[in-house]
């Protein structure tokens, strides 16, 4: 009898010996510790499909996280427990407790809501929720703590009809993955909502996400909506309310105004202030002047060149446009010996000037674009494909200088004077504009024709080497007994032989400086 007494009261002390490790509500897990005593020796942790180590706390036996761990996580623990002693001698001095676990998680029951007039815009969660984080962007969530937990909660709007990104977890140490919601006013059965917001700014590269209240197929009939201007890209189904464009290579581009048409009975909800629409609209910002001056001179297209403060932007499409967006630090330096004077005063680093103008210019003529000096989209991917094919300009670059006082006109080209000669400008009554101008138009032969002083016209066919520079004004040879004096109705005369000494210096973009 004392024998079975002993064997029993072993078998009890056998198990109360025993620790345990198990989830916990609020914490990762939980340490029970042998009855009568013992202790936590070791608590080791990873987490990842690559079992990161984990680090960890031990606080009154719960074990927490030292840093957010994402919803959903798969995490390994070990923990090592030492027993009192008064049991060690039959259990063993050590207990070694294993758990793999997966942090709980959290997701809208809901995607797509149809919300009536006045009411307030409720979500629902799939289990309670410690926190809720949301805004316009899932970059941009701000993170709001919940009491006690929930399961319902109440978000702000601010239109009948929109879209959030949502995240929420039920552990406050926990990070969750956005989601999309969108909601509709009742009754809009082909409402849409697009996210980024119509009318705001987006990059060349931003997908453009457009959601249904009725399932797309229906919505579109099976045609995708059509973008403008037309991008490289793809619409993808994300599910069966909500598709995605996402633009490749260039995108949109530079300073793009981007349309997105709606087929008939679908109407944009809560893209505007005002009411609904049959489109939306964005707009990707122009490229900055600093960084248009940056390509320029890195194409030869400026008498100066540019040098990185650090590493350069990456060399693909969507790099570049970043950068035309932000450029990056850097500086200039003069390209050339012996720059005139009156050149350097015109350099302004980061501001729109007739030397970027006239530069713009130059480059739109060698790149088949009109010669304008706007730097628009085309003119953008232009610039930032020559820049990443290495291909710039080997001419050079030249600056005229006329001189109305001495009648001289002085031709530097890349770092020297190439000629001087006498020249003969506008007289009183039809003047030379005093000023810099860009070369706008480069003639071999041509007529030049117009109004005299004294009203009558003139037809002069045959005119050689002609360079237009302001309006009706230009370089070009015309046979004169003497050259020095003003005798012309605004253009700059030469004889033949300097005007044709100049003419292949002065193509379109030339600056051509009077004085």
């Amino acid at each position: 009898m004392l024998v079975l007494a002993g064997v029993a009261a072993a078998a009890v002390a056998l198990a109360s010996s025993s620790a345990s490790l198990t989830v916990d509500s609020r914490a990762l897990a939980s340490v029970s510790l042998p009855l009568g005593g013992g202790s936590t020796r070791r608590v080791v942790a990873v987490s990842g499909p690559r079992s990161r180590p984990l680090p960890v706390a031990l606080r009154d036996g719960r074990i927490w996280p030292r840093h957010a761990l994402p919803a959903g996580e798969r995490v390994a623990i070990e923990v090592v427990v030492q027993r009192p002693g008064w049991i060690a001698w039959l259990a063993g001095r050590t207990e070694r407790l294993r758990l793999t676990l997966t942090t709980p998680s959290a997701r809208l029951a809901q995607d797509y809501l149809t919300v009536p007039p006045g009411a307030p815009l409720t979500v629902r969660f799939t289990r309670p929720v410690s926190f809720v984080a949301y805004g316009s962007t899932p970059g941009s969530l701000k993170r709001h703590p919940l009491a006690g937990g929930r399961s319902e909660v109440t978000l702000p709007r601010g239109a009948s009809a929109g879209s959030l990104w949502v995240a929420a977890a039920p552990r406050s140490w926990e990070t969750a993955r956005p989601q999309s919601l969108s909601w509709f006013p009742a009754g809009a059965a082909t409402a849409a909502v697009a996210t980024p917001a119509p009318g705001t700014t987006i990059g060349p590269t931003t997908p453009i996400r457009l959601s249904f209240a009725r399932p797309v197929a229906r919505a579109l009939g099976g045609a995708m909506p059509p973008v403008s201007p037309a991008t490289a890209g793809t619409w993808h189904a994300v599910d069966s309310h909500t598709i995605v464009f996402r633009p490749e290579g260039y995108g949109y581009g530079i300073g793009a105004h981007v349309v997105i048409g709606l087929p008939a009975g679908v109407r944009l909800a809560g893209g505007h202030a005002t009411a609904s629409a049959d489109s939306g609209s964005w707009t990707v910002p122009a490229g900055s002047p600093l960084r248009l001056q940056q390509l320029l001179a890195q194409l030869g297209y400026l008498p100066l060149r540019f040098t990185y403060h650090g590493p350069p932007p990456p060399a693909t499409p969507a790099g570049q446009e970043a950068a035309a967006i932000d450029p990056p630090a850097g500086s200039f330096s003069w390209r050339y010996p012996d720059v005139p004077s009156a050149l350097r005063a015109m350099w302004a680093p980061g501001a729109q000037g007739v030397m970027t103008r006239g530069a713009v210019m130059a480059f739109e003529n060698d790149h088949g674009l009109t010669a304008d000096g706007v730097a628009g989209p085309q003119v953008w991917r232009a610039l930032i494909s020559a820049a990443l094919s290495g291909r710039g300009s080997s001419f050079g670059y030249t600056f005229v200088m006329v001189d109305k006082a001495a009648q001289r006109l002085t031709l530097w080209h890349s770092g020297r004077t190439i000629l001087t000669t006498p020249v003969n400008t506008g007289i009183a009554q039809a003047p030379t504009a005093s000023g810099t101008f860009p070369v706008f138009e480069h003639i071999r032969v041509g007529t030049m024709s117009g109004t005299n002083p004294d009203g009558s016209h003139y037809n002069d066919p045959g005119i050689q080497f002609i360079s237009y520079f302001n309006g009706g004004d230009a370089l070009h040879a015309f046979t004169r007994a003497q050259y020095g004096f003003p005798q012309s109705l605004g253009c700059v005369e030469m004889a033949l032989g300097p005007a044709g000494q100049v003419w292949p210096y002065t193509p379109i973009g030339t600056l051509v400086h009077v004085a």
